[in-house]
């Protein structure tokens, strides 16, 4: 038994993945949920410009050689 995720249009079954099945097989088809053609709407850049500020730091010593890479560095 296999699984293959796959869009059915209505007529036709086109798998999201490659099979590789030889010969004739009985499938079931369970659909699960209807695919949203609508996009969602997208945030202007003025809006996620920042938005991560004081969130995101770097250590002071960050371009410091590490002590456990020395050996290998000289």
């Amino acid at each position: 038994m296999y699984t293959v995720r796959g869009i059915y249009d209505g007529a036709n079954f086109k798998p999201m993945q490659p099979i590789s099945v030889e010969g004739q097989h009985e499938v079931i088809i369970t659909f699960v949920k209807p695919l949203s053609v609508e996009q969602p709407p997208k945030r202007p850049i003025s809006e996620l410009r920042g938005f991560l500020k004081g969130k995101v730091w770097m250590a002071d010593d960050f371009n410091a050689p590490l002590e456990e890479l020395r050996e290998y560095m000289e």
